[in-house]
């Protein structure tokens, strides 16, 4: 009886068993279907975005009649994945909007998983569809983006070359070193695009530089750069180089005020250098006329080379210009100052030193914004030998 049993379980499992495989076996042959994905390029050979890549395998009827099995967008780096594709043989569109402007055509084997399908629009085959008005268009657009790319590459070297020169001046400054080479770097940068101010302004600041280097440079050598024929021509062309970069800025479509009273400024100082004050004053009242917010700096530089240049009554018009634009502007009272003392009298009765007006008043201003700027001690020299007391509060180290 036992081998009966045993007869009758195993048949009876066999036949429980043999339903269970006619019932899975459908679901272990199903394929989850194919990754199609791929990178798709216009005609113009750049990245395809805003579109979508669609899946037909109804090949023998019209597009309008045509189902789509799969639809899968295009990114804006020209890239798409289209999963879960079945097996069989497709139309594959690369549509824009509503646009078919491409059609390929895939094989989905079985036993496929992962396909690649990428779309070069560029290919001779596809530019022959094109009609000979849309090849026309193509060409004359590659042609100006072909321009657009190259002038983007030369502003991206420029800018690099201007921010490595900017920081070579700063590097610079304190010692007076030598910047040969980025005067050198900025005359290949305005002989590329001469027609950018900025560029004229910074060749200037590296012109400047190199002279005061090579001034400082015959200063300890013993050797007179006045009569150094190369320390002229760099502040000579430093000049040239900041008009060129005024009459550009002058000229664009909007000026920026800012910055054409900067070229003002750096020709000012240009000018000093060479000699030439009443040129170099000119510039820096355009500097303060045609930026008036930092007006009181500029005239107060007009201030400064006028009184170095010994001519005490303009330097004192000038820093009275100043100091109406910036009453702050403590150095433009210490010129201002300077230039009237010279103007005192001597009373030969008394021997008593008398300064014209407005003079200590403006030195006891200047003690009352900065008392402890170096130049303190020689004012309150000066204050004392004109019999006036000073206020405690002006005295440095007092605030």
């Amino acid at each position: 009886m036992m081998k009966t049993y045993r007869g009758s379980l195993f048949a009876k499992s066999a036949s429980i068993l043999g339903a269970a495989i006619f019932a899975i076996a459908p679901a272990l042959a199903q394929h989850p279907g194919a990754t199609v994905h791929g990178h798709v390029t216009n005609a113009a050979g750049q990245n395809f975005s805003a579109g979508d890549v669609k899946f037909t395998a109804d090949k023998t009827v019209a597009y309008k009649d045509e189902k789509f099995t799969t639809v899968a967008p295009i990114d804006n780096d020209g890239n798409y994945k289209a999963t879960g594709v079945a097996p069989g043989e497709y139309f594959v569109y690369f549509m824009q909007g509503d646009k078919i402007l491409d059609r390929l055509e895939l094989k989905v084997k079985g036993e496929d998983t992962d396909l690649t399908l990428d779309d070069d629009m560029t290919r001779a085959e596809y530019i022959k569809t094109m009609t000979p008005e849309q090849q026309k268009a193509l060409e004359e657009y590659k042609k100006k983006n072909a321009e657009v790319v190259s002038a983007n590459q030369v502003i991206a070297k420029l800018n690099a070359t201007l921010k490595t020169v900017r920081a070579d001046l700063t590097a610079a400054a304190p010692n007076k070193d030598d910047v040969s080479k980025d005067v050198a770097s900025m005359k290949q940068a305005v002989d590329a695009k001469a027609d950018v101010g900025l560029l004229w302004l910074t060749y200037g600041d590296t012109l400047v530089a190199q002279g005061k280097h090579l001034s400082d440079a015959d200063k300890k050598a013993g050797k007179s750069a006045s009569t150094d024929d190369e320390v002229t021509k760099e502040f000579t062309d430093g000049v040239d180089a900041y008009k060129k970069a005024i009459a550009l800025d002058s000229a664009a479509a909007k000026p920026n005020p800012a910055g054409l009273a900067a070229d003002y400024n750096q020709l000012g100082n240009a000018e000093t250098a060479v000699g030439k004050n009443d040129d170099a004053t000119a510039a820096f009242n355009s500097a303060a006329t045609t930026d008036p917010a930092k007006a009181g700096m500029y005239y107060k530089n007009a201030a400064a080379i006028l009184y170095n240049a010994g001519q005490m009554d303009a330097a004192a018009g000038a820093a009275e210009k100043a100091i109406a634009a910036d009453p702050n502007a403590a150095d433009a009272y210490f010129i201002k100052g300077q230039a009237l003392v010279t103007k005192s009298t001597v009373d030969p009765k008394t021997n008593k030193l008398t300064a014209p007006p407005g003079c200590v008043e403006a030195y006891q201003k200047f003690l009352q914004l900065v008392p402890n700027d170096p130049k303190v001690p020689q004012v309150q020299a000066v204050l004392e030998s004109l019999g006036e007391k000073i206020n405690n509060s002006y005295k440095a180290g007092k605030h």
